[in-house]
């Protein structure tokens, strides 16, 4: 896989998504402490799963996104609740686990709210996530579907190319992985990874000792493409 033209034609929304046009003050006048970040926020969740699973994976994707594209990127995993005012400071929001999640009517009105104002949200089925992850979104969104995503859609090109869809990371049931998404008019606003397992991926080298280094590799450049593409595709950006 290669980088695409499109991170090159990109180049411009990615600064301004860095910046936000807000900040008309040049750079040199605000103190950096004081400027906004984007992050890779972990969504805490109740019902029992394992929402804080696969540990070194957002520093790792942070690291990513930061060393490949423009976008200024913390470093340090961010972690927000759905009734958390912070939840309307982060672009992207990261669901995994292993077992079930529980959502209050309070927070499926929240996060419809945050998806339809051009919020994106990745969810990772990280194994026994699947039936309670579907459940859940249905209730966030009972007039839309899960469908595959396409295979031409920006998100498998924005930066590098994936034209067979999310890779196959980490083995499950042997299934192939999959792609599902929920569309917001022509915005995609949920990708859901089904069997690919993209957290385990960007989890540190090693960590699986199964898993060779270049699905690490395949992982961490396919979340860079989600990041990306969650950004720029921003009502907006």
């Amino acid at each position: 896989m290669r980088p695409s033209r499109l991170l090159v034609l990109a180049l411009p929304l990615l600064l301004g998504a860095a910046h936000p046009p807000r900040r008309v003050a040049p750079r040199r006048e605000t103190p950096r402490a004081a400027l906004p970040k984007l992050a890779v926020a972990r969504l805490q969740y109740d019902g029992g799963g394992d929402w804080y699973a696969n540990p070194s994976s957002i520093a790792n994707l942070a690291a990513a996104i930061r060393q490949r594209t423009t976008l200024d990127v913390d470093p340090r995993e961010a972690r927000v609740t759905l009734m958390d005012e912070r939840l309307w400071d982060y672009p992207f929001l990261h669901l995994t686990g292993h077992g079930n999640i529980r959502l209050t009517d309070a927070e499926v009105a929240r996060l419809r709210d945050y998806l339809l104002r051009g919020g994106f949200l990745h969810a990772d089925d990280n194994y026994g996530l699947d039936d309670s992850f579907r459940r859940e979104i249905k209730r966030v969104f009972p007039d839309r579907q899960l469908v595959d995503v396409p295979l031409r859609h920006p998100i498998y090109h924005a930066v590098y190319d994936f034209p067979q869809g999310v890779p196959k990371i980490h083995e499950h049931d042997g299934k192939p992985a999959r792609g599902l998404g929920i569309f917001v008019g022509d915005r995609l606003a949920v990708f859901y990874s089904y069997e690919s397992d993209l957290g385990n991926g960007w989890e540190d080298v090693g960590t699986y000792k199964d898993d060779p280094p270049e699905l690490h590799e395949k992982a961490l450049r396919m979340g860079v493409n989600l990041f990306v593409y969650a950004v720029t595709s921003r009502p907006g950006a």
